[in-house]
């Protein structure tokens, strides 16, 4: 059943003018990938949004031929698929309009659950390399998985310390399973593999390379988690890119700052400056926001608890009204509180410091 699917998603992967979300809206409309191929272009045209231009490349004798030797390909070289709608293709992704209507990877799909994506520059400085050091060396022994696009620097660097720290991470590619690029990173592609990761990408054999394929790739990498962490990038860097689309897709986006003299901290300054990320205050902040688990021992009691001034009356104003709730939103503090946002924050800063509070996704918070 999924083999033929397959067959037919990756003939009309081939056509022109078509892409993802025609793609996707045409085979929710007709039914599977067989029979949209085999549809009338008269029923084709009914679907919204789907004109003659879309669709005159489906039914092309040859692009089902090379879709018959591309699942050869695929069996000869232990690559396995997975379409949009399967149960096994990674929810995060699905619920993207643009997501890949089909995945080829390597490895352990079921790895790709509590996901974080972490992308950056391919000149990565001393700075953001020990930030990724200490960041997965924190999250050691929790059930989480890592994301990158095992391009120089950052990316790199995300996946050779996940291995580090037994942290399965997952590789997306901006070209074929048949092709790693940067070749430097050839050995790192086996290593993820041989620990329970995974090489994807969107990409067959024979799409060959294009400087497109990048772009389309950090979707991918947005799409994949609910968090994204920049660690340096400059201005106009990849990662903002991929920042766009994960603000798109209401993810979680944090970025390290820096000195401004710093090109590789510009970037980073700059998507904050315009609230396209949070600031990434410390490491341990960093971690309850992402709502992870962590080991019991990376706090002692000892740090839990800092007293609070009596004087500091909002704080206590606020510390009672999360005490209220199981969960209560940034703007329902303010309204509960009276407080303005810009003088709210530092306090529940203040609050998550002092071991009080911690912030959930979507800037939630609760008592610890």
């Amino acid at each position: 059943m999924f083999y033929e699917e397959y067959l037919y998603l990756i003939a009309l992967r081939q056509c022109n003018n078509l892409g993802n979300a025609n793609l996707r809206k045409l085979t929710n409309n007709i039914g599977s990938a067989k029979q949209v191929w085999e549809s009338t272009h008269k029923n084709l045209m009914a679907v919204d949004g789907i004109g003659k231009v879309r669709i005159k490349d489906i039914g092309n004798p040859e692009f089902i031929r090379m879709a018959e030797k591309e699942l050869l390909h695929c069996e000869k070289h232990g690559i396995s698929m997975v379409s949009l709608r399967e149960s096994g293709y990674p929810k995060h992704l699905q619920n993207c309009d643009d997501a890949p209507v089909l995945l080829f990877y390597q490895g352990n799909l079921n790895v790709i659950q509590n996901t974080i994506s972490i992308v950056g520059t391919r000149k990565l400085t001393s700075y953001g390399k020990t930030f990724i050091q200490e960041f997965l060396s924190e999250l050691r022994g929790n059930p989480i998985c890592t994301v990158s696009g095992l391009a120089l620097g950052a990316d790199t660097c995300a996946h050779e310390e996940s291995l580090s720290t037994n942290i399965p991470t997952v590789a997306v590619l901006a070209q074929s399973l048949n092709s790693i690029y940067p070749a430097a990173n050839k050995k790192l592609a086996r290593q993820i593999l041989e620990n329970n990761g995974v090489l994807m990408t969107e990409y067959a054999s024979f799409d060959g390379a294009s400087k497109e394929y990048f772009l389309q790739r950090n979707r991918i990498i947005a799409g994949l988690s609910p968090h994204l962490v920049v660690v340096e990038t400059a201005y106009g860097g990849g990662s903002v890119t991929t920042v766009n689309c994960a603000n798109s897709y209401n993810r979680d986006v944090f970025a390290l700052p820096g000195k401004i003299t710093d090109i590789y901290s510009q970037g980073c300054n700059m998507l904050i400056a315009q609230n396209k990320a949070e600031s990434i205050v410390n490491i341990k902040t960093l971690v309850q926001n992402l709502n992870l688990s962590l080991q019991p021992q990376l706090f002692t009691e000892e740090q839990k608890k800092q007293e609070i001034n009596p004087a500091q009356k909002d704080h206590l104003k606020t510390l009672e009204i999360i005490r209220q709730s199981a969960s209560v939103s940034l703007d329902e503090i303010a309204e509960k509180t009276a407080i303005l946002h810009h003088k709210l924050l530092p306090i529940l800063l203040d609050l998550e410091l002092y071991g009080y509070i911690k912030c959930l996704s979507g800037r939630q918070y609760q008592i610890i």
